[in-house]
């Protein structure tokens, strides 16, 4: 298998032990599941059947952000504590994800669940140096991190505006640098907050992926994804400190997935410009929403059209014609060529087309069409 790796900017070889340990980054539970959210944890879904298929067991951990400025700006707006909020939307989410047949996974962990790691994290990277104390709260030092942007290579003028609109807080007086990140601060007088020896608050944004992945897989995990659009600041962040903390490395592998775009821009909550999955689903069969998503290339950002749906409910009523055709090793042929295209940087677009070339010729496609996620 060969796959994309951010960090060296190259389709590289993915050869893990018998056992993949792998982190994808989840939800931060305060809205229901969009196309985007879908299209990145589908991508991580195909990926760990195919591993599974050669052979391979999978500990996929998919975290809950449950501690985090969105989740409590919308529990104040509706007057609801944000746990409740948290618990109903993580729900709404699982309940999408099986929809579309997704794989359960080795754990979701809640960020509230890693307070007591949290705190004893980030004892370790202020005990080695990484990190310092001011105005009440606790921030990383990346001048002391050389190798901070080697995984997004963007530029420090990128990485600022970038932190700037993503919630960095670049023009905070008690940060040494713009780019240095908060790992502990000061709740406000309605937020959840825990003691610590740098008094009381709650965590930053980053760490509570590090103090997750550390807890639940170890030091090092073979492989890390989530949507392009935590390649910096989050990634960057989470493996500075990490590996800070640590002084092993943090991620093998670093995978990301492309956005999904509607009306011209990428679907975004602040926006409004969604598609959810549970009201879609209430009018399409899950699976061809499944496919709508497969048939994009995980690292190529797409459009929203009004097509997709009906294209794609085709598609699935032409699989469903031929799923049965000849004996069960039918398609024996097409589940190689298909195994091939997922194993070249998991290709599903080609997949899908190499079934769907089969089904029009009448030819059994069951394997091929299960191998995907796609119950026919």
């Amino acid at each position: 298998m060969k796959l994309y790796d951010t960090a060296k900017q190259e389709i590289v070889e993915f050869a893990p032990n018998p056992t993949v340990l792998m982190y994808t980054c989840g939800i931060t539970p305060y809205d229901a599941t969009h196309l985007g959210h879908a299209f990145t944890f589908i991508s991580y879904d195909v990926l760990q059947r195919r591993l599974i298929d050669m052979g391979h067991q999978v500990k996929c951990v998919r975290n809950v952000t449950d501690v985090d400025d969105p989740l409590f700006a919308k529990a104040r707006e509706l007057g609801v504590h944000y746990l409740d909020l948290a618990a109903g939307e993580e729900a709404r989410f699982e309940s999408d994800m099986t929809a579309l047949n997704a794989l359960p996974v080795h754990s979701t962990p809640r960020a509230s669940s890693a307070i007591p790691d949290i705190r004893g994290f980030i004892g370790m990277v202020i005990d080695r140096g990484f990190a310092y104390e001011s105005g009440g709260s606790v921030y990383f030092d990346v001048e002391k991190f050389p190798q901070f942007g080697s995984i997004s290579h963007y530029s420090r003028e990128t990485m600022i505006a970038l932190a700037r609109e993503r919630g960095g807080n670049v023009d905070d007086p008690h940060k040494r640098n713009p780019l240095d990140f908060v790992l502990w601060h000061p709740s406000a007088s309605d937020e959840p907050s825990w003691d610590t020896m740098w008094g009381a608050g709650r965590p930053g944004w980053h760490i509570e992926c590090s103090a997750l992945a550390l807890r639940e897989l170890g030091t090092t995990i073979d492989l890390h994804g989530g949507g392009s659009d935590l390649i910096f600041p989050h990634h960057e962040c989470e493996r500075a400190q990490s590996e800070a903390a640590t002084g092993q490395p943090f991620v093998k592998h670093w995978m990301h997935v492309a956005m999904v775009s509607m009306d011209g821009h990428k679907m975004s909550k602040s926006r409004g410009n969604l598609v959810f999955v549970d009201k879609l689903r209430t009018q399409h069969d899950p699976m061809a929403i499944r496919l709508g998503l497969i048939e994009h290339h995980y690292r190529t950002e797409w459009e929203w059209d009004d097509g997709l749906m009906a294209r794609n409910e085709a598609r699935l009523s032409k699989w469903k014609s031929v799923a049965r055709v000849g004996d069960s090793n039918g398609d024996s042929g097409l589940h190689g060529e298909v195994r091939s295209a997922l194993d070249s940087d998991l290709d599903t677009p080609t997949a899908v087309a190499l079934v769907d070339s089969a089904a029009s010729k009448g030819l059994a496609v069951g394997d091929s069409a299960r191998l995907l996620g796609v119950v026919i």
